[in-house]
């Protein structure tokens, strides 16, 4: 694209390609991926570059969208309103900038390492049982991984941080098991992740620190 003066991301397109989204691709690999080819486009475009200039298109007004800002807010996972695969759109989408997060016993917890739930593990009777209110989680011992009731299906989560970054199984060793014996009469469902709600002040500065962050 030719820049224009004084103007973000507004000119005359010198080079296009079409390029298919691989499946289930995270933005940090599809930023490695395109960046590979925005740097080859960039050199075939300056080795022709008064023939690029010449041959140079105006953008299309028509279809124009515009992306609604990434928050910390954005990250809080709501249970009950959002879908395994949403959430694991979300994941995917902005996970490697700022992790996504829920509330465990009062505490916010970051999940770090989201995975989807194979047919094997959601074949699972403790899953299909009965009914489970969504955040309830369980331990599979055979994947080695989290598995969180969504609003509808389940999601898998292999690493978590609280206080510090822990495994799947480190999580169930230090928490999950203790308070289940702790609480054995307790309802399975109050051993459940809940949404995570910022105050508005509280998420404007984790909103600043969490661009910094990313800028560093």
């Amino acid at each position: 694209m030719q820049i224009r003066p004084k103007r973000f991301d507004v000119g005359p397109i010198l080079k296009q390609e079409t390029v298919p989204v691989p499946p289930k691709s995270t933005a940090k690999e599809l930023e490695a991926m395109l960046s590979r080819l925005g740097a080859n486009m960039l050199i075939s475009v300056l080795k022709n570059l008064p023939e690029s200039l010449n041959n140079g298109r105006q953008q299309p007004t028509e279809g124009v969208t515009r992306a609604p800002k990434v928050s910390v807010g954005t990250s809080c996972i709501k249970w009950e309103e959002q879908t395994s695969e949403e959430i694991f759109r979300l994941y995917r989408a902005i996970g490697d900038k700022i992790p996504l997060q829920t509330l465990w016993m009062d505490n916010a917890i970051k999940l770090l390492d989201l995975v989807e739930v194979n047919s094997s593990v959601l074949a699972d009777p403790k899953l299909t049982g009965q009914a489970v209110i969504p955040g309830s989680i369980t331990y599979h011992k055979q994947s080695q991984i989290l598995l969180v009731c969504c609003k509808d299906g389940w999601i898998g989560v292999r690493s978590v941080m609280l206080k510090k970054t822990l495994t799947a199984t480190d999580f169930y060793n230090g928490y999950l098991h203790s308070w289940h014996q702790k609480n054995a009469q307790a309802h399975p469902s109050q051993c459940r992740f809940q949404t995570l709600r910022l105050p508005a002040k509280k998420k404007q500065k984790k909103e600043f620190v969490a661009m910094q962050q990313c800028i560093k």
